[in-house]
């Protein structure tokens, strides 16, 4: 029969490998990382395209999509989750998941992207901290708080006037989104309304990167439209 002292360091052994297996280490942003983050919209192209228009902004060189397809049956939001997340593999890119944690651990996502009044970044970060937070803001008290509940990055929208986001209001315009850069401590992406000729100026109050969905979708070219909008942060 083993002495006791075996037994407690067997159990020991046994948390120590349990703690390994479920925590693959801190998600931090990196610096080169959410530049242009693209936002998915499957009513911008027909259905027998989706994947195709996805892929074409992958060759074009965004590096962070988020699928954001909230009327998906859930069912098929995790199957179009599992392609997305073998197709930005294969890009070296990163997956998120709009406000799905599950799919998001299901598929093996890079992260998660919260609504401003949906569950506190926190409480993922405390269960899942290899998954990187993003949360959709849209007032500065908004913006702080994501901060203090743990985001890794935020969306501050609408910059400026866009169909997508009318029902949160009139635009927030660039004074707003330079006090939020200005006074929160996190990476900090423009949404609404950013077009090309836009973005310079977006940057220019202090933004981390653009989100985008018409600017990309909408173009007659997503590779190039995708190129394009990349082509603003070489150098910066």
């Amino acid at each position: 029969m083993p002495p006791p002292g075996n037994d407690h360091r067997q159990a020991g052994d046994n948390d120590e490998e349990m703690k390994t297996r479920l925590i693959k280490g801190l998600a931090e942003v990196k610096p080169e990382w959410l530049k242009v983050y693209l936002i998915t919209d499957r009513k911008h192209c027909p259905e027998n395209r989706l994947l195709n228009n996805l892929e074409a902004a992958l060759k074009g060189g965004v590096r962070d999509l988020q699928l954001r397809e909230k009327d998906l049956p859930l069912k098929d939001l995790h199957s179009l989750a599992v392609v997305l997340k073998q197709m930005t593999e294969r890009y070296g890119a990163r997956l998120y998941i709009n406000d799905r944690v599950d799919i998001a651990l299901m598929v093996g996502a890079d992260g998660v992207h919260l609504p401003e009044n949906g569950m506190p970044a926190n409480e993922v970060k405390a269960c899942y901290p290899h998954l990187l937070v993003g949360v959709s803001t849209h007032s500065l008290d908004g913006a702080k708080q994501a901060k203090k509940d743990g985001a890794d990055f935020i969306t501050f929208s609408p910059i400026f006037e866009t169909p997508s986001k009318m029902k949160y209001g009139p635009a927030q315009g660039l004074e707003a989104l330079r006090t939020v850069c200005q006074e929160v401590t996190l990476p900090v992406l423009g949404l609404g309304g950013i077009s090309k000729d836009r973005v310079s100026t977006v940057l220019d109050q202090g933004a981390h990167g653009v989100a985008l969905i018409s600017g990309i979708w909408n173009g007659p070219d997503i590779k190039q439209e995708s190129f394009e909008y990349m082509q603003f942060f070489e150098g910066r």
